[in-house]
């Protein structure tokens, strides 16, 4: 298999939910891992949109070392480096490029890309990639379009993030070509600043419980 898809399915076959997470104070993170960890959610995506997400997925790789965090929102090759110099153990990017599926080859991390058009699956196709993020999940096509997917690329395996949640999450989980959903609604910014990890903990209790079917 190539290193760019090597261990990705791995990963996204320990829970039927991926949180995806944005952080705005680095204290947070390593509390807000632990109460993931503990409900059930162990593999954990913390979006590069804050001036202190590196900072706060090497919190999280350090002091929570039984999570799997990963970098999202990566968008070129030296994000990806740095977010991989902070312990990120894989990388998520909301589209395909050719400059991030060289650099995942070199350095052996995978790289799940994002794609909703069946050009995009190709192009990712043919960097060896087969295990894609499917973006913005509800605003692209939902689940309709995932299953029409299923017949010309059988062998693709996608996480649908986007308008997802505990309510419509079943409609995508199957589905055969679903390995997991990325999720926001279970920690949202407004809980993680308030520090309400409680409601977080609920709320990702009720996202591991739901059923993978793909």
């Amino acid at each position: 298999m190539p290193v760019t898809t090597r261990g990705i399915r791995d990963i996204l076959a320990l829970a039927p939910v991926i949180p995806v997470l944005t952080i705005t104070d680095a204290a947070a993170a390593v509390p807000l891992a632990r109460v993931l960890l503990e409900a059930g959610l162990p593999v954990l995506e913390v979006t590069l949109r804050t001036a202190v997400a590196l900072e706060a997925i090497e919190a999280i790789a350090s002091e929570v070392p039984e999570t799997i965090v990963g970098a999202g929102t990566v968008l070129d090759a030296r994000q990806f480096s740095a977010a991989v110099g902070a312990g990120s153990r894989f990388v998520v990017s909301p589209g395909f490029s050719k400059e991030l599926a060289a650099e995942a080859r070199v350095s052996g991390v995978p790289l799940l890309p994002g794609a909703v058009t069946a050009t995009e699956i190709m192009a990712a196709l043919s960097e060896g990639l087969d295990t894609l993020k499917f973006f913005p999940a509800a605003q692209a096509g939902g689940a309709s379009l995932l299953k029409a997917f299923s017949g010309p690329f059988g062998a693709v395996r996608f996480c649908p993030t986007g308008g997802i949640d505990v309510g419509n999450a079943h409609e995508y989980l199957s589905l055969g070509n679903v390995l997991c959903v990325g999720m926001s609604s279970i920690a949202p910014a407004a809980l993680i600043d308030a520090g309400d990890f409680r409601s977080i903990g609920e709320r990702a209790r009720a996202a591991a419980a739901l059923s993978q079917v793909g």
